[in-house]
This record gives structure tokens, sequence and C-alpha cells, in this order.
């Protein structure tokens, strides 16, 4: 990979030097590096630095303004409308993100138009620490994949001969990074000529008509929108990569989860914190039948439910009967009266059509009804923006841009939809004037449309066949949700009877309700939508009652049939499904809708959080990064810095904030809480952990006690290992006293089997050495069993030898333990340095070593049968290793600092 500095100065020609589009690699495998700004065109350079390059470049000035006022060249602060692209008037190259799009745009756009992809960004901030340096004015190291230089050349060679480049990636801020690194690239590579015009164009669905619109209203860069980005990548760099070495150190094997993670895993860490301390609390219901008076029963035989509301004229609350006699009491006296109606009231409800869907609400809806995981919900909705080969040949993009929090939907898709309504539905269906909707989370931004199919008369049953399963089934969630929106209400009819004693000191009340009209969940009873029939269309399931309820009315009598009483417990808050923890996000205003699918991985693929049955639970390692993170890092973890700086970075995209005095405002803040935690002592976070999560590590030992069982004189704490990433509960008498109670591995107990549990047992006496007399030990570690001669005395290293990882530890004999003692066993000197050749017993076996190289022996080989010379021939044989780390020459990077 290239690594380059973007620096707050301008970039010397000695570093164009260093960049032919396809530069040789040096000894480490890395390409050379790059310095430039990310405020200052690349062609406004040092005239005394231009002067020294032996390349023939444009005249260059100094720059002292500021670094806001640096504008690269086909860069503006404001989008500027250019010259229409499409007609063509000669040879353009478009550039977009992926292969499918670059395919399906092709078709549209004819011979005068050659579309490349990217692949995406073709450089990005170097992973590693340094990257971006807040003491030089924020600069930073971008690195270049190897590959990246052949799709960089490839649009260097289209480039030839052609008039226009155009830049049509994605229409968000990662969208306008991806053109403005292109830039930046190719014109530190020479490969923009004076007479070729660089455009940037916007899309927001993979169209024919959308294309050739887009090229009629070509702009420049936005460099808000870069500055945005810029900020972004820089702020979440800074996070991460000042608080994980931090937490490598205090807590190893655990990592920072970042600026958007951190608050995410806060989210849910804190909702299992009130799940543990959630105390149920007991309560009661009575619930009885009803029946008619025989002789004026209007139905046969008719019976219905009611909730008793009412007892001695008080209205009753959640917790009003709190006991089982409580309830007893209260059934005795129900029994003993007569009830009749009391009132009737009926009244109908309008359920408003959902708004289209944005980002957040697709992956809820996806992962609610058709059990999509949002990174797949994603994964599939690219597949179908980017364009799909239907049956008739045709390759066209079936929906909308994926990564938007807008709800707008364009006024001719708006029109289209209305047409189908009526004519799919009826008149009734379809509401007067076109229904428009706003978005009220925080940090919302309407610049998108919402996303929809880019033709709505693409029906889904015409895409079987084209789409796999799960594909059509996301087709057309999105597809019933757009014609559902601009539908009528559905109209809910609700009654309600009121039944009670003759002097009303007791009552009960029955409701249902069943639909009038469907309205926009005709949408959802369509035959398209068969397969994803929802939960949320509703069903006359109680048409019955319904008519049993409506026949009744004031003054009726009723018979008190069965009478229920119900205990129930107050349950907790419900744990996070990925579809709640996206609403959640999106309600507080934390990450942006292209986040959240990322968010939900990084938090699973660092062990901290896992998925059971679509819930989220948090690891214990996720629980001590949180509660880590909340100690010293209190503002990384609060929500609403998080979503304040979502706020910010608007403001940036914007124009009314400048990002570099962005992040040196919040860099002065972080920078002290990471001075403060550098002096923070290991064994201060394995107490703040002790006391957050005592009553989880202790709640298994035996009888709750914490006195050590096998000294009997020390006490069980937490504490983090010093070797590896686990945490266990032993003794504080170590090392005294090596007993561990519990091991954890930052996720949660093993408990697996006995030879790897992590449950240390007493010492066994297995006997006595014939030889010396000692006793001779069974014992268990952290790495496993083992052998002990002799017991542990203070200035003296017993000899021990591990037990086998095939040996039953139950069958374990003094003399397989006597055995087991010889070894590591010496055979005799190697002939060619005199070094001596050791037989030693390994994990699954025996092995055989001279100096830093092994050799397995045999498993039909046994002990006894080893000699000298069979040594030689495994060591000389090709299956050898040899431990300690070779001496490797230091790598070299080049960066190359301008000022």
């Amino acid at each position: 990979m290239q690594r380059c500095l973007l620096s707050s100065s301008t970039i010397t020609s000695a570093a164009l030097r260093l960049h032919p589009l396809m530069p040789k690699k040096n000894s480490t495998g890395n390409l050379p590096t790059e310095a430039h700004d990310g405020s200052a065109s690349t062609k406004k350079q040092s005239k005394k630095k231009s002067r020294s390059s032996s390349r023939k470049r444009q005249p260059m000035k100094e720059v002292n303004e500021p670094a806001q006022k640096q504008v690269p060249q086909h860069i503006s602060q404001q989008e500027k409308p250019l010259k229409q692209l499409y007609p063509p008037t000669g040879k353009s190259v478009m550039v977009v993100e992926s292969v499918t799009k670059a395919k399906v745009i092709q078709g549209y756009l004819g011979d005068m138009f050659e579309v490349l992809p990217s692949y995406g960004h073709v450089r990005d901030l170097a992973a590693r620490s340094g990257s971006v340096r807040p003491g030089d004015d924020f600069s930073m190291v971008w690195e270049v994949p190897s590959a990246a230089w052949t799709h960089l050349k490839s649009v260097k060679v289209a480039l030839s001969g052609a008039e226009n480049l155009i830049l049509a990636s994605d229409p968000d801020r990662e969208g306008e990074a991806i053109s403005w690194h292109i830039i930046e690239m190719l014109q530190q590579q020479d490969a923009l000529g004076e007479n070729v015009h660089v455009a940037r164009v916007v899309f927001h669905e993979i169209t024919e008509a959308s294309i050739k619109g887009a090229l009629q209203v070509p702009r420049e860069i936005d460099v808000n929108l870069v500055n945005a980005y810029l900020a972004r990548r820089a702020l979440d760099y800074l996070i991460g990569f000042n608080i994980s070495p931090l937490l490598w150190r205090k807590l190893p094997g655990c990592q920072s989860a970042g600026r958007v993670q951190s608050a995410a895993l806060s989210i849910i860490c804190d909702r299992e914190t009130e799940i543990d301390e959630f105390k149920p609390k007991e309560y009661w219901t009575i619930e009885v039948q009803l029946n008619f008076e025989e002789p004026n029963a209007p139905v046969k035989n008719a019976s219905f439910p009611a909730r008793l509301t009412h007892f001695n004229s008080e209205k009753l609350g959640q917790f009003s009967i709190v006991s089982d006699t409580e309830a007893k009491d209260v059934e005795q006296k129900i029994n003993l009266e007569n009830f009749k109606v009391i009132s009737s009231k009926r009244n109908t409800m309008r359920r408003n059509s959902p708004a289209p869907y944005i980002t957040s609400t697709l992956q809820q809806d996806a992962a609610n009804k058709l059990n999509f995981p949002a990174t797949y919900t994603m994964k599939l909705a690219q597949k179908l923006y980017e364009g799909i080969q239907l049956l008739d040949g045709e390759a066209t993009g079936l929906i909308t841009y994926t990564r938007t929090d807008g709800l707008h939907i364009s006024d001719e898709a708006v029109k289209d939809i209305r047409s189908l309504v009526l004519e799919r539905y009826g008149p009734n269906f379809t509401p007067q004037s076109a229904r428009k909707y706003f978005k009220k989370v925080k940090n919302a931004m309407e610049a998108h449309e919402a996303i929809r199919p880019t033709d709505i008369r693409r029906l889904p049953s015409m895409l079987v066949g084209a789409l796999d399963e799960d594909s059509l089934k996301l087709y057309t969630l999105i597809w019933s949700r757009t014609m559902a929106c601009q539908m009528e209400p559905a109209t809910i009819e609700q009654i309600q009877i009121e039944t009670g004693n003759c002097d009303e000191s007791i009552s009960f009340r029955s409701s249902c309700s069943r639909v009038a009209f469907l309205g926009y969940q005709s949408a959802y009873q369509d035959a398209e939508s068969e397969t994803i029939r929802f939960k949320d269309s509703e069903a006359n399931d109680c048409a019955e009652d319904f008519g049993i309820l409506s026949s009744l009315k004031k003054g009726d009598q009723l018979y008190l049939g069965k009478v229920e009483l119900k205990q129930h417990y107050t349950q907790p808050p419900p744990r996070y499904s990925e579809g709640s923890l996206v609403k959640k996000l999106e309600e507080l205003g934390i990450g942006r809708p292209s986040t959240y699918a990322s968010t939900l991985k990084v938090l699973q693929d660092r062990n901290y959080v896992t998925v059971k049955s679509r819930v989220l639970y948090p690891e214990f390692r996720g629980r001590m990064v949180s509660a880590f993170l909340l100690h010293h890092f209190s503002e990384v973890t609060d929500y609403s810095f998080t979503a304040d700086m979502e706020t910010e970075l608007d403001n940036v995209s914007a124009g009314l904030t400048e990002w570099k005095g962005l992040l040196r405002d919040y860099w002065t803040r972080f920078s002290s809480y990471c001075s403060r935690v550098e002096s923070v002592h290991i064994h201060q976070v394995e107490k703040m952990l002790e006391k957050t999560f005592g009553d989880f590590l202790f709640a298994s030992l035996p009888n709750k006690s914490r006195t050590c069982p096998s000294c009997m004189e020390g006490t069980l704490i937490f504490k983090v290992s010093r070797f590896g990433a686990g945490y266990f509960i032993g003794c504080n008498q170590h090392p005294k006293c090596k007993y561990i109670a519990k091991k954890l591995c930052g996720d949660e107990e093993e408990e697996e089997s006995p030879q790897k549990s992590g449950s240390v047992e007493e010492p066994k006496l297995l006997g006595l050495h014939p030889g010396s007399n000692e006793k001779v030990l069974l014992k268990n570690g952290p790495y496993g069993y083992y052998v002990q001669l002799g017991e542990d005395r203070m200035g003296y290293l017993p000899k021990r030898s591990s037990v086998p990882h095939r040996k039953k530890v139950d069958s374990i004999t003094l003399d397989d333990a006597l055995e087991l003692l010889r070894y590591p066993l010496t055979l005799g000197e190697h002939p060619k340095d005199g070094h001596p050749v050791i037989l030693k017993l390994a994990k699954v076996g025996f092995s055989v070593r001279h100096r830093r190289t092994n050799a397995s022996v045999p498993k039909s080989m046994k002990p006894k049968d080893i000699t000298l010379e069979k040594a030689l021939e495994f060591l000389s044989s090709k299956d050898v290793r040899r431990s300690g780390r070779p001496t490797n020459k230091p790598k070299v990077e080049e960066v190359i600092e301008t000022r």
C-alpha cells in the first residue's frame, strides 16, 4: 500500500516525483508515500519547490491563507452548475464505485461514455498509530491499496483523448469523498490534462432517465461535504487509536469499539444492568366470563370475557391486588353479585398509512418481519440499488439509494404511485392529495429521497426468477410500503362495554375492535404481498366477539360465569434486538443510516455482543469495555455527546463550522482523558470491575464465600491475566497461593470438559516418590492439569509436568505421574555441536528438541524405544519446526512531510 500524508501544507514536487502511476514496491512491500492538504489544491504549490522539480508543471504560488479558504481545483464551496454533459459532444469517462453499477450505466449511455468502477475508496487512512496528527494541524497519513493503482491506471488510460471526467459516486459524504480522493490521486499522477473537464454528478436511482437527467445538471465537488468526511474520519480515528492501546494494556484482549460503537455498546450494556438490578413485583388480575340471560339472549350460549376494573367503588391499579389472599377475597365477593350492562360506547379510529422507508426503518422491518440481520439487509438492498438483469435482458436498478434518512419522494414518483393505487384498489383508497412526510428524529437530513422502487409498476410477481428468494422478499417489503404510504388510512371500529353490579361498586370492562375499512392495509393484503404476510394487517379475528358486544345495550342482565385469578410478575425491560437497537440509535441521533449495520457487525466481530434468537446479549468482555469507557471516558460513551457530534458534522457539511476547529476543540478535552488513564494502574481497573460486576462474578461461588478454599487465608478477587487475554477469580495471596476459582475469557464462564475447565480442585495426593519420599501431587492451573513433585516452598520451584490432553485426569495413578515427571529427558549430545538432544512431553504425545529445532515423535512409538539415533532421524526430517523469532530487517516506511 502507498501511504500519503494529508498535512496543513501543500504537496511538494519531490513528493510527486515519487508517484508514477504504478510505482515499484519497496522492500517492505509497501508503496512510497505522498503528502498533501485536504483543503488545499494539489496544484497550488510553492514556487520554490516547484522550480526544484524536474517535471514540467503549471506555475504555483505559496498559500498563506487560512486552511478553510484553500480550495482544491474542481472543488467549490457551493454546488455550482456546469455545462451539460448529455447529449454528449465528445468522449467522457465516468467513474462509479462498483462493477455492477458500471455495467448497468454503460448500457444506458452508449459508446460516447466509458463507465469504469473505482471499487470503492481508492485510499483510506493508514491503519496505524500516528495517521492523524493533532500537533501538525491534523495532518493525515493516507494509504493506497496496491489494487487501487490498477483501477487508477484504467481511468488514466481511458482519459486519453477524453473531454470529460465525470465522478458519479454515491450522493452522500462518503461518495463525495471518493470523488475527491480520485481527483487528488489523478492530479498527483498528472493524469488530468489541461483539456479534461472534471464534473461531479449525483443520482438517487440507477435508471436511464435518472442518469441522463443527472448529466444535464453537473456540479463541482462540494468541499463542505469533503470536510465533514475528513472530520468524521479524523475524529473516529483519534478515539479508536488512542483508546485501543490503553485498553490493550489495562484490559488485555479488548479493543476500542469506536465512537458510535461505544455508544451502541453502552446502550446494550445499560439495558443489561437494568435487567440485573430489576426486582420483580407480584400482582394479580381477575377476568370473568359473562353470559346472557337465557330468555332474552340474542345469541344462544354466547359469552364474552371481561376484566375487573373497579372494586369497592375504587379504580384498580396495577398493584391494587398483590397477593393470592386478596385475589380470593375479591373473588368471593364477586360471586355474590348479579351483573348488568352499565354502558356501551362505540367509536371509530383512523390508522394513518406508514411513512416510506428510510435506512433505519427498512433495517427494523426486515429484522422484525423477515428475520434479516442489518448487514444482510443492506447487502440485499445494495444489490437491488446497483442493478439487476431482468428476464427480458434489461439491466436496471430496482430501488432508489439505500443510505438515506429523508422521507421525501419525488413528485413524479408520487404521481405514478397514486395512479397505480387508483387502478389497483379504486378511488376510495386514493387520497385527494398526495401525502407528504417529514422526519422528526434528531439530526434528520432531508436531502435524499426515501427508499422506493424505481418503477412502482414493476410488481414483485414480475421479478420472480430474476431475484433470489430473499431479495424478492425485501423488494416486496419496499414495494408494499411505498404503495401504502400514498393510500387512505385504515378505519378501525372499537366497542367498549362496562358491566357492573346494582350499585356499580364492582365493574368490568370488555372491548373489541374490527377493521371497517382496510385503507392502506390493502397493500399488505394484496396478492403481490403474499410472500410477506404481516401481523400488522388487521384481520377480523374477533368478528364474533364484536357481534356479541354490539348486541348488548344498557340494562341487559348478565350471568357470571367462570372467574379466573391470574398471577403476574412485573417483567424487566426487554433486551434489544437489532431492529429495536437501530430504532433507539435513530431516536437518540447517534450515527448515520450508513453506520448502523457496520456498528452491529463490529460489536459482534469483537465478541462484545452475541445474537441469540434475534436478541442482542452483551458478553462479559463487552460489559467490561463499556464499564471501563464509562468510568474513564464518560464523554465518549455519553449519548448526547455522540448525537451532538453528528449535529456538528452536519454543520460542517452546511459550511457553518470549520472542521479543524471542531477537531481542535474535541482533541483538547479528549487528550486530557487519555493522559489521566495512562497513570491508572491495572489493579485499579480490577477493583473497579470487581465493584461493578461483583454480584455476577462471585454469585456462583459455594455459599457465596470469598475465602480461598485452598489456603484458607486469602480472599478471592477478580484478576486480569498478565498472559493472554483471560480474566479469572483467584486468591489474593498469589504467588504464595495459586488457587483459581473461576476462569473467564472475556466472554463467559468456561463450562467445558473437566480437563479444560477453569475450576481448580484441591491438590490431589497421588503418593510418595520412592526415591526422595516427596509428595507427588495432581494439581490444576490456568493452563490445565499437571503433576508436581514436592510441595510449594518459598524460593524453591518444584519439578512439574503437564498432563497430556488425551489423558483422562481421573485415571492418573502414582506410576503415571512418576512416568510424566521423568521428562524432559536428555538422550545425549548432538554429534555436530555437542548440544543436548532432549525428549519431552508435548500436548498430544512426545517430541524431541535440539536447540531451537523441534520434531514430533510418531504416536505409535513408545518412549522407551526412542534413542539418540532415532531422535536425530526425526530432527533431520522435513517435518521440523523452529522456535524463537528470527531477526528481521526493520521495515522502512517513507513519509514525506512538507512545511
